[in-house]
């Protein structure tokens, strides 16, 4: 996903990075997205934009993925406010996909989801960030278990069995809560050898790339959690 360079000997004598700057700029990307996709999917849902879009759902989320792929595979060529702009535009139509919620679950639901949700994923990336264990074996058996669970949750779509919605539902939970730990690990990683990455860059240029991406890693991870914890919150209550 990142292109790395030997490090100059420079950038290896002069370490020009802060990881505490660099872990605050994820984090802070990453609540500015979810805070712009919330504000859009409001936005939607009140103003009726939900059903107009409908017919279009699907363009809505090839787009969404070809911009998560542009951004995974270009994070190190383009400007870092392209990047930045990029992300916030992927925010913006991924808030107006997720607007659909706001018709099928109660802001009880959703309030419930979301504190459960946010409670989740600050201890996993806690745990990610401060654990001296290796999380990179469990990140692959975690991206193992995802593309099974992808499988199961299209199968399900022709089953409708009620069995492995739970299944399915609770399985998310925990995956994104794994993969929520492995990430921020990885990132934390990502940012101690920015130095290698591009010995041409200024720090700040770093900073902002490492923490866009992260922004966006953390962001899906987080998206996707919430998005299980209302599948398990709103099966109970129905």
């Amino acid at each position: 996903m990142d292109i790395y360079r030997p490090p100059s000997p420079i950038a290896a004598s002069t370490p020009r990075v802060n990881l505490r700057t660099v872990m605050q700029e994820v984090y802070t990307w990453m609540t500015l997205g979810l805070m712009t996709s919330a504000a859009v999917a409001v936005l939607f849902a009140v103003t009726g934009l939900t059903a107009v879009i409908a017919p279009a759902y699907i363009v809505f989320l090839f787009v969404e993925l070809g911009l998560v792929w542009y951004l995974a595979a270009r994070i190190q060529r383009i400007p870092a406010q392209r990047a930045t702009t990029m992300f916030l535009i992927y925010a913006a139509l991924n808030g107006a996909t997720l607007s659909v919620i706001l018709y099928y679950f109660t802001l009880a639901d959703i309030s419930i989801a979301l504190f459960s949700t946010g409670a989740m994923f600050a201890a996993m990336s806690i745990i990610g960030y401060t654990t001296d264990v290796d999380l990179s074996r469990l990140g692959s058996l975690l991206i193992m278990a995802l593309i099974g669970l992808i499988v199961a949750s299209i199968a399900n779509l022709f089953f409708a069995s009620s069995a492995l919605y739970w299944l399915v539902s609770y399985a998310g939970v925990i995956i994104f809560s794994g993969l929520t730990a492995y990430d921020t690990q990885r990132i934390k990683n990502q940012a101690l050898a920015m130095d290698q990455m591009d010995a041409s860059s200024d720090t700040a240029t770093l900073t902002r790339r490492v923490g866009i991406l992260g922004a966006l890693v953390l962001y899906l991870d987080f998206v996707n959690l919430f998005l299980f914890m209302l599948r398990i919150v709103g099966g109970r209550r129905s």
